[in-house]
């Protein structure tokens, strides 16, 4: 195609975006043809009360070795006398049920894989998952029983069933409804001696949605289903990405939530629709059990859900093997913990990634950005990172510098460094026609290839592009000398990268991404793969980081993303829009995205799209302290709204609410550390602290939330206008919370409502709690290292608490490190230590509410108060210094 033409798709795409997500762009359930049959399916089965399954397990093909399961479904069909044969696999990984059930196909001579997709697991799963050995197995004519741990599962053979144990308690009942459906290999002319009675065959062989019309759809229909009944579970969460409530809805009669990964601009709120990332993990929760249902599928998905005291799940994708991992537990916490020894856990992110990031699109220039710098020291704004998004290259050909307005990025990489401060500039994947990077994907076969095997040339920001596939692994060396060239040099290790557009967005393309029939490596349809190509893509670029600079911690961030996402790169939620409700749904996403295993998530503060106003601003930034990710960014032709730029008094607020996130990056890094270590949420639910609470509204609390294990609770101000909130944990708890606004412990007791004026952040902090924070103004993270801390002590009714503290030079890969633990109780504060890391860390104050008493000075080690209650333990154990009214120590 001519490049006026992709000028011209790209203005009209443009400007159709600059109103409202379209509907029509995406397809309904009803118009995606694998869903349409499998819900069309499910319909006919459960009006039909004589329906008999024609799937069963062939009990002579049953097999146990090395702890593995192996077997046979057998589907009988009823207007020819023959059948299906899918062989299968059950085994225990770590403590978790795994099943996988492909089909024995005929090699055909096309250029598509005739195969079902099998590799979804490679991409999501960790290397080295252990096969559980001791997993105990008893067979009869009719089922076989698996034992493990406090789990039985028993497997029917006919109608196919399989029946979850958890402590001798049912829990959940897989293909209860009898939904399984498995549309094998077959030829258009011989369809009809294939199709059940209870099926229908809509778009089997064909696409008739408008801009799909052009699927080939070579292999026919082969989508699956299959129906997941939670036996005493209504309280459901997960499947991201959707804006909507943390809490998932039933979807009965309404639109299912749909897993597909697409560009979607200025999407709505209260939505099932698709979004940029898809993580098919849905978590159950009651008072008793916590239970994780993994699907392991990167096509096209959809969930349908029926909520009731036993709610029933229904997963259909479109193509690739039935494959799904079942993880009980006692707690969400559990899960979590079993889902992350599969697909890994969050890595320890890089200190200063927890900072500020100041983003827009764009940047004008050098002067620009170093101006930029400058105000925020000027008016002694703290922040880690400034972004450049796709201006900054020249003519938007990625890996090039614009020489007019860029062309010394070396010098504006050191400047930035003088305070500690980080640039981050964005990488997508479609790549510009007619430059050297472009030709050499072409010329090395590097390409994502259309439906007759040749190179697929699509439009986005460039105009005519082509896109790397990276499933391809001959793509990764080549990647990594892009990277090491465009990095300027080893000197300069304070460039971050930002994945964008990784869906993949193309502006022709059907449903604003790739067609379906295009053709990665190994001959793979996109159609497989596609809810797994973000994570190809971002992944190649941690690979090439760590190629060039092996002993740190790469940052990046990702708009598409996938299971197992969480192990290389940070996400955020796209383009949202400068309104209450945005800020609003944007609590529930990060927390849902907590829920699955990838923590590092974040929103853009103050909408992309649009001009907030100052109440809406300094609300967000108040609420974006505790994204994980916490970054402002805005739209080339929203105003300019960087922090120093408001008017008093919300320039002041902003300032405040910046400075307090500085305060509690002690608490943030020590929460990642945890999740590295274990895949805890960084921002955690109240349910899970509280599940077996007799009030079923703990289950929908999606406004608040604690951070980490520090016992401090944040209900941020979503509501215009609002002058006071309403904490809900402190009912559910025996303990005291008390008032924490901006940081501020007073010792008061939280009662019913707390003042929340437009300066305020509310939070409280939970008796039993010790929370370490750095007081001191500095203008990054990395001017933060030396600065002493302040313990903030919030004794329980008992008069009591402990805290922990992680520290480590903040960018190393495997770094050395201290892990503290403070113990405090009427008989003194304690301190323990693990790890080798020989960094001072010193206190300089001590902060202790909830106690009846108070301290007053310190000397002649001991802290005297008027009970004399506080003593230091042991000099040996906490070495101290005693100065005017602090405490301190040196050399832990």
């Amino acid at each position: 195609m001519q490049l006026h033409t992709s000028l011209v798709i790209a203005i009209l795409f443009l400007v159709s975006s600059c109103f409202a997500v379209k509907d029509y762009l995406f397809k309904s359930c009803e118009q995606n043809g694998f869903c349409h049959r499998n819900r069309h399916y499910a319909k006919e089965i459960t009006l039909d009360p004589n329906f008999i399954s024609p799937y069963s397990v062939s009990p002579e093909s049953i097999s146990i070795e090395d702890s593995i399961i192996k077997g046979i479904v057998v589907k009988q069909l009823p207007h020819i006398d023959t059948s299906v044969e899918f062989p299968f696999e059950v085994s225990i990984l770590c403590n978790s049920f795994h099943f996988k059930l492909d089909e024995n196909r005929e090699s055909k001579q096309q250029v598509v894989n005739h195969q079902r997709y099998n590799e979804t697991v490679e991409w999501a799963f960790v290397d080295g998952v252990d096969t559980n050995r001791e997993a105990k197995f008893n067979k009869d004519e009719r089922s076989i029983d698996v034992s493990y741990g406090h789990n039985k599962v028993t497997i029917e053979f006919h109608p196919v069933k399989l029946t979850f144990f958890h402590r001798g308690n049912e829990v959940l009942v897989v293909n209860d409804k009898q939904f399984l459906n498995i549309e094998h290999q077959r030829s258009k002319e011989d369809n009809e001696d294939n199709v059940l009675p209870q099926e229908t065959t809509f778009n089997m062989f064909s696409d008739n949605f408008a801009d799909s019309k052009n699927d080939k759809l070579p292999l026919g229909p082969e989508s699956i289903g299959l129906d997941f009944n939670l036996k005493g579970f209504s309280n459901l969460y997960g499947i991201p990405e959707h804006a909507d409530s943390l809490l998932l809805k039933d979807t009965s009669g309404r639109e299912p939530y749909r897993l597909y990964n697409v560009d979607i601009f200025e999407y709505e709120t209260d939505s099932r629709l698709p979004m940029y990332g898809s993580i098919p993990l849905l978590m159950a929760v009651n008072a008793h059990e916590a239970l994780g249902i993994f699907w392991v599928n990167s096509a096209d998905s959809y969930i349908d859900i029926t909520r009731q005291q036993d709610s029933t799940v229904h997963w259909m994708s479109e193509n690739g093997v039935l494959e799904f991992v079942i993880i009980i537990g006692e707690s969400p916490q559990k899960v979590n913990e079993e889902y992350g020894k599969l697909t890994g856990n969050v890595q320890l992110p890089i200190l200063a990634s927890l900072g500020y990031h100041q983003c827009r699109w764009n940047y004008n220039d050098i002067k620009d950005v170093l101006e930029v710098s400058s105000k925020f020291d000027e008016f002694e704004i703290p922040y880690d990172t400034i972004w450049l998004d796709i201006e900054y290259a020249d003519n938007k050909k990625y890996f090039t510098w614009d020489s007019e307005n860029f062309g010394d990025p070396a010098h504006m990489l050191k400047v930035l460094n003088r305070t500690g401060r980080n640039l981050a500039v964005i990488i997508d994947p479609h790549i510009k026609t007619g430059y050297e990077v472009s030709d050499a994907i072409v010329s090395q076969n590097l390409a994502m290839k259309n439906n007759e095997n040749e190179v697929y040339y699509g439009h986005c920001w460039p105009g005519e592009s082509v896109w790397i596939d990276t499933l391809n692994p001959k793509s990764q060396s080549f990647w990594n000398e892009l990277h090491k060239t465009f990095m300027i040099s080893d000197e300069h290790k304070n460039l971050f990268l930002w994945n964008d557009m990784n869906e993949p967005s193309v502006f022709n393309g059907p449903e604003t991404s790739a067609p379906k029939d295009n053709l990665h490596y190994g001959q793979w349809e996109h159609r497989s793969i596609h809810n797994l190509n973000g994570l190809t893509y971002h992944e190649a670029t941690y690979k090439s980081l760590i190629d060039r600079l092996p002993t740190q911690r790469p940052f990046i961030l990702t708009r598409s993303y996938f299971a197992g996402s969480q192990r290389t790169a940070a996400m955020w939620t796209g383009d949202n829009m400068s309104k209450w409700e945005y800020l609003k749904i944007s609590i529930p996403m990060v927390l849902t995205s907590n829920i699955v295993g990838m923590p590092f998530a974040g929103a853009d503060v103050g909408g992309f799209f649009g001009n907030p106003s100052g109440e809406l601003l300094t609300r967000w930034y108040q609420a974006g302290i505790w994204y994980p990710f916490f970054r402002a960014h805005a739209h080339i032709d929203s105003r300019r709204r960087e922090p120093y730029l408001l008017g008093d008094p919300f320039r002041s607020y902003v300032k405040d609410a910046i400075r307090l996130r500085y305060k509690l990056l002690p608490v943030f890094y020590t929460s990642f550390h945890q999740a590295s270590l274990t895949g805890a949420p960084v921002l955690k639910p109240v349910f899970y602290d509280y599940k077996d609470s007799t009030d079923d509204g703990v289950y929908d609390i999606e406004d608040e939330f604690f951070l980490g294990n520090s016992g401090i609770l944040a209900k941020p101000v979503t509501d215009e206008g609002a002058k006071q909130v309403s904490f809900a944990a402190p009912k559910f708890s025996n303990e005291n919370f008390f008032e924490f606004t901006n940081g501020i412990v007073s010792g008061k007791v939280y009662h019913d409502r707390l003042s929340a004026e437009l300066s305020d952040v509310p939070m409280l902090l939970k008796g039993g709690s010790v929370v370490p924070m750095k007081n001191r103004y500095r203008r990054s993270s990395r001017l933060m290292r030396h600065d002493p801390y302040t313990l903030v002590v919030a004794l329980d009714k008992n008069g009591r608490a402990t805290g922990n503290l992680y520290v480590d030079d903040g960018e190393s890969l495997n770094s050395e490190y201290k892990l503290l633990t403070f113990i405090v109780d009427k008989e003194g504060i304690s301190l323990s230590s693990t790890g080798d890391y020989a960094f001072s860390v010193s206190i300089e104050k001590i902060i202790i509410v909830g106690a009846d008493f108070a301290i007053d000075t310190v000397s002649s080690g001991r802290v005297i108060s008027e009970s004399e209650k506080i003593t230091i333990v042991d000099p040996k154990e906490f070495p101290v210094k005693f100065g005017k009214g602090s405490l301190s120590h040196d050399e832990l």
